[in-house]
């Protein structure tokens, strides 16, 4: 079971400059490697400061390939449609495996909030044909050190990635994958997946088992390990390890239904997000301190006994699954991020590397 650091950049409230926040959040990425995580990984997100700020990951994970020797680089997720030449971005993932060598995971995602859509200027009801066409060219390229493509939004004379992919991609690559729509997607792709922990294990079970079930059919093997995307804190004292999580978990929780407008009835008539529309109506139902709450108990913290029986609690529901862990945000002391990620590499990892 792999377990992997997950950098979110939430400067909420304007606690610090971006600047500081940003130094203060890399301290931690820098210590991934040497205190046992498999991966860093980190997601694209614009504008918004009080929920996510990294409008390039690749960027990002370049300046910390430099800083590593060995951990996994996984830009979790570069988001397709917002990305006007799909060949910027295989020659960008290219040159990062290149300069780091062959450390990088792509992942790839379409994009949920309507807002960065519209400030990005693209039209969100075409996410899904846009991420079907930009996704084909650059898997492609990556695995021919080519691109050509003439397609509905994008077009390219045939022209060699420089420098040249220096090895294969296959397996390398996950689909971000919150429906059924992407699930399909992934599994027909090939790729694994890895979805945001939203709601107990049993809600997730028949959206992952779908997965696998599809990835069998199309691919003739047994589907790679999910990846789980969650939020997690431990702390030795159970008492304060929950009023920590309640108190960060919710603050977060509260930019993550104002990010992406859940309380609004737009994913019912926007063009391929029509799935999304049963969320946002469970969390109008349940109200916010209800749907908070429910959002808390999903995510793993507590001591690190606790910890580990969350985990395998999960195991038991939903099968092998790979943990991917955001340790700084909702307003978290950069001194109380960095006690719970060590608590986490000392007790935890060693344990879950066992299962």
């Amino acid at each position: 079971m792999k377990t992997s650091y997950h950098l979110l950049f939430q400067n909420l409230d304007d606690a610090t400059s971006d600047a500081d926040h940003y130094a203060t959040e890399l301290r931690l990425a820098e210590q991934a490697e040497p205190l046992g995580f498999d991966g860093i990984w980190c997601v694209e997100h614009h504008f918004d400061k009080d929920y996510s700020m990294c409008p390039d990951n690749l960027q990002l994970l370049s300046y910390l390939a430099g800083r590593t020797t060995s951990i996994e680089l996984v830009p979790a997720a570069v988001i397709l449609p917002w990305h006007e030449q799909p060949l910027r971005v295989a020659e960008k993932i290219a040159m990062l495996d290149n300069m780091s060598n062959g450390r990088v995971y792509l992942g790839v995602g379409r994009g949920l909030a309507k807002d960065e859509y519209a400030s990005l200027g693209i039209d969100m009801e075409e996410s899904r044909e846009r991420f079907d066409e930009s996704y084909a060219i650059i898997s492609n390229a990556l695995e021919t050190g080519k691109v050509k493509a003439e397609g509905k939004f994008f077009n390219h004379p045939e022209s060699p990635v420089r420098p040249a992919p220096a090895r294969s991609f296959k397996d390398r690559i996950f689909t971000i994958a919150m429906s059924p729509d992407s699930l399909d997607i992934a599994a027909k792709s090939g790729t694994a997946m890895a979805t945001f922990v939203v709601a107990p294990a049993e809600v997730h079970k028949p959206l992952i088992d779908g997965y696998r079930e599809a990835f069998q059919k199309y691919n003739g093997r047994p589907a790679p390990s999910p990846h789980l995307d969650e939020f997690v804190y431990c702390h030795e004292d159970p008492e304060e390890a929950e009023r920590a999580a309640r108190e960060y978990i919710t603050n977060y929780y509260v930019q993550f239904i104002r990010h992406y407008s859940m309380l609004g009835d737009h994913f019912a008539s926007t063009k391929g997000y029509q799935s999304y529309a049963a969320l946002a109506s469970a969390i109008s139902e349940a109200g916010a301190l209800g749907a908070a709450e429910a959002y808390l108990q999903a995510q793993t913290w507590g001591t690190p006994d606790q910890v580990i029986e969350k985990i395998k609690a999960k195991r038991a529901v939903l099968g092998d699954y790979d943990l991917t862990g955001i340790f700084m945000y909702g307003g978290m002391s950069y001194e109380t991020a960095e006690a719970s990620m060590r608590l986490w590499a000392e007790k935890v990892i060693p344990a879950v590397k066992d299962l």
